[in-house]
């Protein structure tokens, strides 16, 4: 039996209610124990081999996010919002990360390092030749949305307003936040907080493609 906590037509009500809050109610903060849950739904995001290529930073700081305003087109939501998530890849993974994550792999689940040693070779050597026309950096970029995609649906589906931005100077981020320093780099911004209830843009109907024209099924 499939365990679950929402119904079908709840879960569609809530992709229905999500879109891309352009102005956030800055009044309205997001509960710790609701925030706690959109925390660990970045933790346990999945990524290729469990690398977990990234890092996910929390600015709380109202100083530093109105330094951030400066370099992000003037988009206010990055001040506005309850909580402000910087996503940023591990620059240029290397063998040496792959040999953090198996020492973790180890404590775990109680199974020996040498024991995971044809696990490790296989995950070292997808990344010394990432497949064109990709590079590592590219790769990790491409992981990270899989945990931004995971972290936009849970906040739906607690009512949670999010906004995923690429509008922004990833440089003047990363020398703001102290990344280079710590070997990352920003790639993605998302607030998340509660609309205004003056945005008009929450509702407006969805623009999408009909349903069989972007999705085929092989029988």
């Amino acid at each position: 039996m499939i365990a679950t906590t929402m119904t079908p037509e709840s879960v569609l009500q809530q992709l229905h209610w999500r879109y891309a809050t352009k102005k956030f109610d800055p009044s309205k903060k997001i509960p710790e124990e609701i925030w706690k849950v959109l925390e660990q739904s970045l933790v346990l995001a999945p990524s290729s081999f469990g690398l977990q290529p990234w890092k996910f930073i929390v600015v709380r700081n109202p100083q530093i996010r109105n330094q951030l305003l400066e370099h992000s087109r003037g988009q206010t939501q990055v001040v506005d919002a309850s909580h402000l998530v910087v996503l940023a890849i591990k620059k240029d993974l290397n063998t040496s990360d792959v040999d953090r994550y198996l020492q973790r792999m180890s404590e775990v689940q109680g199974v020996p390092v040498e024991n995971l040693q044809k696990f490790a070779d296989v995950v070292k050597g997808f990344i010394k030749q990432i497949p064109d026309p990709l590079d590592i950096n590219h790769w990790s970029t491409r992981q990270t949305y899989v945990a931004l995609g995971q972290y936009m649906t849970c906040a739906a589906m607690l009512g949670i307003d999010t906004c995923p931005m690429e509008g922004f100077i990833p440089a003047k981020y990363d020398e703001i936040l102290g990344l280079p320093a710590q070997g990352y780099k920003a790639v993605v911004v998302c607030p998340a907080g509660y609309r205004a209830a003056d945005d008009k843009q929450a509702t407006r109907p969805k623009v999408r493609y009909p349903t069989e024209d972007v999705v085929d099924y092989i029988d």
